[in-house]
């Protein structure tokens, strides 16, 4: 679907529009964190009491020094992980997930892939078919969809991973530092494509990432996290409206925002 802007009303009535767009109303929420602590069984207390909403048509991102738990918190999300303490609440046959890696099956060939999830929860054929063209359509690899993964880029690989989880239209979309491992320009174009992704379907979005750069221009808010145990220290409101024109990036007050973020993430890693 196409998502346009609802303004709020001159007096203040009415529901709020999300930063995409999507009307959400006050209590509207997509994936909530309360309170949430985890330890390990050796020991390892990975996060302490975190909280955090995320909202209908919200992008959040999280950046935070390594090993301060960010991915712990996907995983508990999704229910990989059980946490020691506190109350995830989040509709789970609803929930999308994008790993650091594409993690496509080497012998099944690209709509293989985009039909699997599918596949598991008892689509027939046809409308496995369907839609997995569909969206790899929408990812960008028209006449890939008879090919195998070993014979696609890593950025390919990665659109294709995309495809498979948008398959099931997730309404909350998690990303595990999904871009990573690929080069600066692949990784702006997926970021640029991402945010059409977003804008499309209206999920809401929680990614993880070592990029400050990316946090700013995918996101409506930057969560920065301490280090371990992972806390959250500062949440950043990004001020620039949907869909994010490219050249946003080489901007002053990109710049500016991003700099702010660098300085609170340095707090963390020091402090």
């Amino acid at each position: 679907m196409t998502l346009q802007a609802v303004p709020q009303p001159p007096d203040g009535t009415g529901d709020a529009s999300s930063p995409a767009g999507l009307p959400i109303a006050g209590n509207d929420v997509s994936l909530s964190f309360e309170n949430i602590s985890m330890q390990f069984p050796d020991g390892t207390q990975a996060l302490e009491d975190v909280s955090l909403t995320i909202r209908k048509g919200e992008f959040v991102s999280i950046v935070g020094p390594s090993g301060c738990g960010k991915s712990t918190l996907l995983k508990i999300a999704s229910g990989l992980f059980p946490q020691t303490s506190g109350v995830v609440k989040v509709d789970r046959s609803q929930l999308g997930y994008t790993f650091q890696d594409a993690t496509l099956l080497p012998w099944r060939k690209v709509l293989g892939n985009v039909e699997l999830l599918m596949e598991l929860r008892g689509f027939s054929a046809e409308e496995r078919r369907r839609i997995a063209m569909e969206q790899i359509s929408l990812v960008g690899l028209d006449g890939f969809a008879e090919h195998y993964p070993k014979r696609l880029s890593g950025g390919m690989r990665m659109r294709a991973s995309l495809a498979r989880s948008l398959a099931l239209n997730p309404s909350v979309f998690m990303f595990d530092e999904p871009f990573g491992a690929l080069d600066e320009i692949t990784r702006e174009r997926l970021n640029d494509e991402l945010v059409s992704l977003f804008m499309r379907n209206g999920f809401s979005g929680l990614f993880i990432t070592h990029s400050i750069s990316e946090a700013v221009y995918l996101s409506s808010k930057v969560v920065v996290m301490s280090r371990r145990p992972g806390q959250i220290l500062e949440v950043f409101d990004i001020p620039f409206a949907y869909p994010r024109d490219p050249e946003l990036r080489y901007t002053a007050e990109f710049a500016n925002l991003c700099s702010e973020v660098s300085v609170s993430l340095r707090n963390a890693i020091e402090n």
